[in-house]
């Protein structure tokens, strides 16, 4: 599938980005990459989707931080130094920046020749899930499916900026697919979320795949294939029922 570089304009400057494009026209899909950002094994990912038939784009949400140094997820839990420049580079990601980012994502893909469709799919990994949860709900008007993978936080009562406290606002169809050993999203989490999105009526499935945090990741130490590959067909089941071809 034809992989070529963008630029998106955001209110705090150009976000690089890829645009991963089908064969023929389809809906679009945005790929929020996990906390090692955007790199070679997320550019697959949205070939992937591309050759299920999505316009995919995959932006690099940490271009705030300019050349940024790339992460190594095979070590960089492991060492301090690197553990905290992950987590002061995931904490850039502020809501009023993902959302103002967001907004730029979706205005740039409904401005591609090779988009149809209203509403677009969504799709994050790790923190990524997080994020996609809350622009489903910001930006409800224009997601029609949204998927979380191995997402982390995403019901932490004590947070005022969880995304569960949005779920009133989803309109799209929601999968939350979680990892059986992740300290980020532990039962009482998945209580919490599977009870604010029944009672606001929201369309959705919480599932838990056998596995650990990052599986459905290549380059993560704790990737599985039985569950990447699980997560593949939900993401085509999920998207051919609601966004369509």
């Amino acid at each position: 599938m034809p992989r070529r570089n963008v630029q998106i304009p955001t209110p705090d400057g150009q976000c690089p980005a890829t645009l991963h494009v089908p064969d023929r026209p389809g809906p679009a899909v945005i790929l929020y990459p996990d906390a090692g950002g955007a790199r070679e094994v997320m550019w697959q990912m949205g070939d992937r989707l591309a050759a299920l038939g999505y316009v995919t784009l995959v932006p690099d949400v940490y271009y705030r931080e300019g050349d940024w140094k790339p992460f190594d997820l095979a070590t960089a839990f492991g060492d301090p130094e690197e553990r905290g420049r992950l987590f002061a580079t995931m904490a850039t990601l502020t809501p009023n920046r993902v959302d103002a980012d967001a907004s730029a994502f979706l205005d740039f893909l409904a401005h591609q020749p090779e988009v149809t469709g209203q509403t677009v799919g969504l799709t994050g990994y790790c923190m990524g899930g997080r994020i996609s949860l809350r622009v489903a709900a910001t930006h409800a008007n224009r997601v029609g499916a949204v998927a979380s993978f191995h997402g982390g936080n995403l019901a932490k009562s004590d947070d005022p900026n969880s995304p569960h406290r949005l779920a009133d606002r989803i309109s799209g169809v929601v999968l939350v697919a979680a990892a059986e050993d992740d300290a980020s999203f532990p039962p009482e989490q998945e209580q919490l979320l599977e009870q604010v999105l029944t009672d606001a009526g929201v369309r959705h499935t919480i599932e838990t795949y056998p596995g650990k945090h990052g599986f459905a990741v290549m380059d993560n130490p704790t990737y599985d294939e039985a569950a990447a590959q699980r997560h593949w067909r939900a993401l085509e089941e999920l998207y051919g029922a609601h966004l369509g071809i």
